[in-house]
C-alpha cells in the first residue's frame, strides 16, 4: 500500500516514517511539505519521494491510496476530512480531535464515505506498557484494584502552549487511551487541571485524572513538565502482588539517537535489563523481563486492514472513548465535580 505523509515536523520525522520504512506492505509514496527547511531534511531522509505543497496535489498524482496526517493538532479536523472526502485510508495523529463532538463529526464522515479512519495511539506499542498488559492478562497479578500510570518530564520548551493545546491533550491522550484499552471503558471521571499564563495564552501543564472503569477498577493518570522531575512510572496494584515499571520509551529514544527500526528488525524494541520492572508478591520481589514491542506492526497492521475491510489496529469509533474522557477531564477540572459518563 502507498501511503503519503501529511506534515514533515518533529512527529513526522521521528514518530512516522522510521516506523512506516519498517513496516510491512506499505511505504511511503509522497510527502506534503512547504518549509524550505523540511523539503531539505526530507531530501536527506527519504531520497527521491516526492514533495507535495498540499494534500489535493498529493491525491491528484494518484500516487497515494492512504495518508498519514501528523501535523499540529488544530489542523488535525480539516485534514482528516480533506483526506475522507478524497477517499483516501486515514491514519490521525492524536490528539485526532479538538472535542469529543468533532471526533463524533469525523467518525461519520469516513463511516459515509466508507474509508477506514484510524488514530496515532502508538503508546499501545510501548514496551513498559506492553508488559504491564501481559502480567494482567496472564492473572499474575490477580484481581487489578487500581493502576497509577505517570509521567513527569521537566520540559518546559515542548509544551504546546495555547487553548488549543495543553498536556492533556498532548501526553495525557495517550496514558489514558492506555488505561481504557487495559481495563475498559469509563464510568466517571475526575481531574484537576494546572494552568499557566503563557505568550500563546492559557495552558494546561499538569494534569491529574482519576478514572472509574465500567469494570469498577481505577486508574489514576498524571503527569507534568513543569515540576522539575523526570520519571515514567506504571504502578498496578493487584490481589496477588504489585507491579512496578519505569520504561525507557526505548524505541523512540533508539529513533531519535539515530537508529532505525528497518536496521534491526528483530533486535527492535526491546528494553534494556536495567529498565526492567519488578513484581512484588509476599516474601518476594522479581525482575520481569520486558515484553518486546514494535510500534511499526500499528502501520503494519493498518495496512492489512486496508486490504481486506477490517476494521485496523486502533479504529477510531473505539477512540471516541478516549476523546469523551478527556472532554470530561476538562469539565471535571473546571467544575469540581464528577463527571459521569453514559
Amino acid at each position: 500500500m502507498k501511503l503519503g505523509l501529511v506534515g514533515y515536523g518533529f512527529g513526522g520525522r521521528v514518530f512516522h516514517a522510521p516506523f512506516i520504512h519498517a513496516a510491512e506492505g506499505v511505504d511511503i509514496a509522497g510527502v506534503v511539505a512547504r518549509s524550505a527547511d523540511k523539503i531539505a531534511q526530507l531530501a536527506k531522509d527519504l531520497p527521491g519521494v516526492p514533495v507535495y505543497s498540499s494534500l489535493a496535489e498529493m491525491a491528484a498524482a494518484g500516487e497515494v491510496e492512504m495518508v498519514t496526517i501528523t501535523t499540529p493538532p488544530e489542523t488535525h479536523k480539516a485534514l482528516t476530512l480533506e483526506a475522507i472526502e478524497l477517499g483516501l485510508d486515514v491514519v490521525c495523529d492524536k490528539p485526532f480531535a479538538p472535542t469529543y463532538a468533532d471526533a463524533a463529526e469525523m467518525v461519520e464522515a469516513a463511516k459515509a464515505k466508507g474509508v477506514l479512519l484510524n488514530i496515532f495511539h502508538n503508546r499501545r506499542w510501548d514496551t513498559d506498557f506492553r508488559t504491564l498488559k501481559s502480567l494482567v492478562e496472564s492473572g499474575r497479578l490477580g484481581e487489578i484494584r487500581a493502576i497509577h500510570n505517570r509521567l513527569d518530564a521537566d520540559d518546559w520548551a515542548t509544551l504546546e502552549a495555547g487553548p488549543g493545546g495543553g498536556l492533556l491533550r498532548d501526553h495525557g491522550s495517550h496514558f489514558i487511551d492506555q488505561m481504557l484499552f487495559l481495563l475498559g471503558p469509563a464510568a466517571a471521571v475526575d481531574a484537576k487541571l494546572d494552568f499557566m499564563d503563557l505568550p500563546q495564552g492559557t495552558t494546561d501543564v499538569s494534569y491529574a485524572v482519576h478514572v472509574r472503569h465500567q469494570s469498577g477498577q481505577h486508574s489514576y493518570i498524571t503527569g507534568s513538565k513543569v515540576n522539575y522531575y523526570n520519571e515514567r512510572e506504571f504502578r498496578a496494584y493487584g490481589s496477588l502482588g504489585t507491579y512496578v515499571g519505569r520504561g525507557t520509551d526505548v524505541q523512540a529514544r533508539m529513533v531519535m539517537a539515530g537508529h532505525m527500526p528497518s536496521d534491526d528488525p528483530e533486535g527492535w524494541g526491546i528494553e534494556p535489563k536495567e529498565a526492567w520492572g519488578t513484581l512484588h508478591t509476599e516474601g518476594n520481589a522479581e525482575l520481569v523481563p520486558s515484553v518486546q514491542s514494535k510500534i511499526q506492526d500499528l502501520y503494519t497492521q493498518f495496512a492489512q486492514a486496508a486490504r481486506s475491510g477490517g476494521p485496523g489496529p486502533v479504529p477510531a469509533t473505539g477512540a471516541l472513548h478516549t476523546m469523551r474522557v478527556l472532554d470530561a477531564a476538562r469539565e471535571a477540572s473546571e467544575t469540581g465535580q464528577t463527571v459521569l459518563i453514559d
